[in-house]
């Protein structure tokens, strides 16, 4: 068996279900288990697979509103900002960006007075300067991830 490309369909494997043992892994992508298992170590030591997580649908457990907020953000206190929106839990993005604002974060919420209440606690702080936010009608794509092309 040729190991051309293993890691990107041992990835691939991994995508398509992130539980998958070892031997049926092997079993896919015809190589041994040990083969599997020492490529899997070495992708998770260079940080390629960083972990294995379910994909959980808070739509489901009752967090129905999903906002998208922007913020403009006096340079220097721009780690502060996105250090207390990661610590927020609801929080599932934050982003430093280029463009007109400076920092996109999007959280899920249970209720619009919920998300009301954290984003005015979050205004109160004077090193934002402007903000902008959206709340989304229907997620069409989410939590979306792709194959890796393989080179035949």
């Amino acid at each position: 068996m040729t190991y051309e490309n293993l890691d990107a369909k041992l990835i691939n494997a991994l995508l398509g279900d992130g539980r998958a043992s070892l031997r049926s892994l092997a079993e896919e992508l015809d190589v041994s288990v040990t083969t599997i298992s020492n490529h899997l170590r070495d992708l998770e030591a260079e940080g390629v697979v960083e972990g294995y997580t379910p994909i959980v649908n808070y739509g489901a457990l009752g967090y129905d509103v999903t906002a998208i907020i922007q913020l403009k953000v006096e340079g220097s206190a721009l780690p502060d900002i996105t250090d207390r929106l990661q610590e927020q839990k609801q929080m599932i993005s934050v982003y430093e960006v280029t463009g007109d604002y400076d920092v996109i974060a999007i959280g899920k919420f249970t209720d619009t007075d919920g998300m009301n209440r954290q984003i005015k606690e979050l205004l109160t702080d004077a090193d934002i300067r402007e903000s902008n936010t959206s709340v989304v009608l229907n997620a069409v794509v989410e939590n979306q991830q792709f194959d890796l092309d393989i080179e035949e």
